[in-house]
């Protein structure tokens, strides 16, 4: 289980890659979308090896801490990691695919959903505020 503080260390590490990342995040958003896979678009970010999505960032080649894989509600959902009964809630939570990145931040510590504006770029003060 992810704690508060290892949450806000992760997310602040993760903040520094997606100043780096926020424009191919977005445009990749906007494929899923336009190309009609899925109104949910979700970026799972990581520094171990995860087997979802597709590799969009590799860590490894760019040089930074986090590796971002592209992916959908409707894969996630099948995957069973978001369970058929907490789709509608999840859709509910959901932001605004053009104003904000959905993130699954997973660590060895666990996993945790994320909504992250595009042009945030300091850390806020609670990290619920996401």
């Amino acid at each position: 289980m992810m704690t508060e503080d290892m949450l806000r260390s992760y997310l602040n590490t993760l903040r520094l890659d997606l100043n780096l990342y926020k424009d191919s995040i977005k445009e990749v958003s906007e494929d899923i979308i336009n190309e009609g896979y899925s109104k949910y678009p979700i970026f799972i970010a990581h520094q171990e090896d995860v087997k979802l999505g597709e590799v969009i960032l590799d860590r490894d080649e760019l040089g930074t801490n986090f590796t971002i894989q592209a992916s959908t509600l409707e894969d996630l959902v099948s995957k069973n990691i978001i369970l058929p009964k907490n789709v509608e809630k999840f859709k509910t939570a959901y932001k605004d695919p053009l104003v904000q990145c959905c993130i699954f931040l997973v660590s060895s510590n666990g996993a945790q959903f994320i909504f992250v504006p595009y042009e945030l770029t300091k850390a806020p003060e609670n990290p619920e505020q996401e």
